[in-house]
């Protein structure tokens, strides 16, 4: 299990002073083990995001989709692990530059060539590949988002 909040948590809890947490180590040291640590890294991520998601639920702000770029974001590997840790859809932009496609859209937005950013995204962005989650896999994620809190929760009260 790991919570990789090696630089604190920005969201949803704003808390800098939390710091990564790793369980379930040993003396293995086989790429198997590597890409174990690898996949449980990728997990961590994802329930952070489901924590994220959770929050904006919670503040009547409805979430469906996730889009990912960038990095990690463009294997498909991770993104059916998004998927499935958080439980919801999660989509690829094709857009080489996504990062930069929005600031050229809050750009085109304050230049006056779009009304609003809605529209904007919709005349210069398109969805690409789209991961649904396995739910054969959600009562497996629901047990390891328990243990992530549930280390989230330990490493607070260690550091209090």
């Amino acid at each position: 299990h790991v919570v990789p909040e090696f630089l604190g948590n920005r969201a949803p809890f704003a808390d800098p002073d939390a710091r990564a947490l790793i369980a379930g180590l040993d003396l293995d040291t086989s790429l198997d083990s590597l890409v174990g640590l690898y996949v449980a890294g990728v997990c961590g991520l994802g329930y952070g995001a489901r924590q994220i998601v959770r929050a904006e639920h919670d503040k009547g702000i409805p979430v469906d989709t996730i889009v990912v770029s960038g990095g990690a974001g463009q294997s498909p590997l991770v993104r059916q692990l998004l998927a499935d840790t958080t439980g919801m859809v999660v989509v690829a932009s094709t857009s080489p530059e996504p990062v930069l496609l929005g600031s050229a859209m809050l750009g085109a937005v304050a230049a006056g060539a779009y009304k609003d950013l809605t529209r904007a995204m919709a005349g210069m962005s398109e969805l690409g590949e789209v991961y649904h989650p396995d739910a054969t896999l959600a009562g497996w994620h629901a047990k390891r988002f328990a243990a992530f809190e549930l280390l989230q929760q330990a490493g607070k009260a260690i550091r209090g």
